[in-house]
């Protein structure tokens, strides 16, 4: 049995510990899933085969759209690539820090 002890942050975030990702089998990036059952709470590495219902008729949507018409692929202009790396030099982030505040979509 591996029990350990962590620290919650005022964000509500914590540090998986090592030990616990590697009984997991998962490393940076992995996800985790959180259960509740029965007033215990246990944790396991999340399926990975769960996604966005939509991603995949999109992604086939794509897909035949793209063999259908080939013709219609086109690099973008190097002129637009220096632009993104301009504007997005320097600028890190973590996709999987929380949003704070309200968020529209």
């Amino acid at each position: 049995m591996i029990e350990e002890i962590c620290t919650i942050t005022a964000k509500g975030q914590t540090t998986v510990p090592k030990t616990v990702r590697q009984a997991l089998g998962i490393g940076y990036g992995g996800r985790i899933a959180f259960r509740i059952e029965n007033g215990a709470v246990t944790v396991h590495a999340a399926d990975e085969t769960v996604s966005d219902p939509a991603l995949g008729p999109f992604l086939a949507l794509l897909a035949r759209d793209i063999e259908s018409h080939p013709e219609s692929l086109v690099a973008l202009p190097s002129s637009l690539i220096e632009r993104i790396q301009s504007l997005t030099a320097g600028v890190t982030g973590d996709p999987e820090e929380p949003i704070e505040g309200d968020v529209g979509l």
